[in-house]
């Protein structure tokens, strides 16, 4: 038997709930391994609450990410010991994830504990700094380079976007930070933001093309921020777009894209071939400072994660959240 947090849903309202569980519920794999630390992301709070289909099925463990240490394989590549840890591949969502002492997954899904982190680290990180690490190989891959102009953050108070900034000022790019949260300012400042404005300037209709302002962007509000966004980016700028939380919705025209070159450049983290989860680390661990990491950190226990979902999705969590498991 091992504690996990399990939704379930019988002919009634979903529950959520810390529970025993038996190991021989676990879904088939040929590793299981023993969690140590899992995150509470955006896409868990939605699964704990239901305020979003993202359960596919019941009953279910979320947890999108998890580290820990294999504690049985049948994969050679992974022997008992090893320091490991997933991000997506559907965990948390169509077969049980990280958020329980125990999870069973195949061995191609995991990758090893970078030698920069250790497993709390790794999922302060989690696929919430995985996925900005990813948005900025892109905007580099379609040329941004430091000295091209003001590079902008959306979300930037959240897990995505507190990481981006980190990763964008480290690298030397004159960051702006938007935020729907004011009082954060002097902890966006802290991650290297040179400029914080407020969600509200961008979260409005306007013209189909606004002034250049910016040489790239990573945006994971979407709906009419993206929107704008895309509006004002100056010529041959590209948008790395990772997120939902204002919406799917995209009330844009064409015009950047054919009048100004613009590129938008989508982010997938779930399904992301193994090769793009490396190279994501492996910036990770070059240019994310661990004590910068602490900044952005707030530790809590398993039983905590239910209360603190709606919390999360509410925008009112900064940073990431780390779960001890």
């Amino acid at each position: 038997m091992f504690r996990g947090l399990l939704i379930d849903k019988q002919d009634g309202p979903q529950t959520a709930a810390v529970q025993d569980l038996s190991e021989a519920s676990l879904p088939e794999g040929d590793v299981t391994v023993r969690v140590a630390w899992s995150t509470l992301n955006y896409k868990d709070a939605l699964a704990i609450t239901g305020r979003s289909p993202v359960v596919r099925r019941f009953p279910m463990v979320p947890g999108i990410d998890f580290a820990g240490v294999v504690e049985r394989s049948a994969d050679p590549a992974w022997q008992p010991g090893d320091a490991v840890l997933l991000n997506g591949w559907g965990v948390g969502e169509t077969r049980w994830g990280g958020l329980a002492e125990r999870a069973r997954v195949p061995g191609r899904w995991l990758i090893p504990l970078p030698a920069a982190f250790d497993a709390r680290q790794a999922m302060g990180i989690g696929t919430a700094g995985y996925t900005a690490a990813l948005c900025v190989l892109a905007l580099e891959r379609h040329g941004l380079a430091p000295g091209q102009g003001p590079v902008l953050v959306t979300g930037a108070a959240g897990g995505v976007g507190s990481v981006a900034v980190a990763l964008l000022a480290r690298r030397g790019h004159e960051v702006v930070a938007l935020t729907g949260r004011p009082q954060e300012e002097d902890f966006l400042r802290g991650l290297g933001a040179s400029q914080v404005i407020a969600r509200a300037e961008l979260d409005r209709p306007g013209r189909p093309l606004e002034k250049e302002r910016w040489a790239g962007a990573v945006d994971v509000v979407g709906g009419q921020v993206l929107a704008s966004v895309c509006a004002a980016m100056r010529y041959g700028g590209t948008v790395a777009a990772c997120g939902l939380a204002g919406g799917m919705s995209w009330p844009a025209t064409v015009a950047p894209f054919i009048l100004r070159g613009v590129t938008l450049a989508g982010i997938d983290s779930v399904m992301a071939p193994i090769e793009a989860r490396q190279q994501a680390w492996a910036r990770l661990s070059s240019d994310l400072d661990p004590a910068l990491l602490e900044r952005l950190l707030r530790e809590i226990a398993l039983d905590e994660a239910v209360a603190l979902a709606p919390e999360l999705l509410d925008g009112r969590v900064r940073g990431r959240l780390v779960v001890r498991v």
